[in-house]
């Protein structure tokens, strides 16, 4: 019997590959709206992060969403996503 493969995500604050599961979606929707996805199931172009400020940090100011979503993010974005992260972490 062979052991069931876990899907593997990289942070795109850290860069370091996690388990799916521990980590918190961010998506981008058809509309083009910015969102966390809790559940992992919503329709969009997901970007996975650590569940810990310091890598949402890395990630804004390297540019991750912008470079995973392949578009301009405006500060209220950020400033919501980092509120929601607040909550979870």
């Amino acid at each position: 019997m062979s052991t069931k493969k876990l899907p593997l995500r990289q942070c795109i604050g850290c860069g370091e590959m996690k388990n799916k599961k521990e980590m918190i979606r961010v998506l981008k929707t058809s509309e083009d709206e910015i969102l966390l996805d809790t559940t992992g199931r919503k329709n969009g172009r997901g970007a996975y992060l650590c569940p810990s400020m310091e890598c949402f940090k890395k990630a804004v100011k390297s540019k991750g969403l912008e470079r995973s979503f392949k578009m301009a993010i405006p500060k209220e974005v950020y400033e919501t996503l980092e509120k929601e992260m607040e909550q979870f972490g």
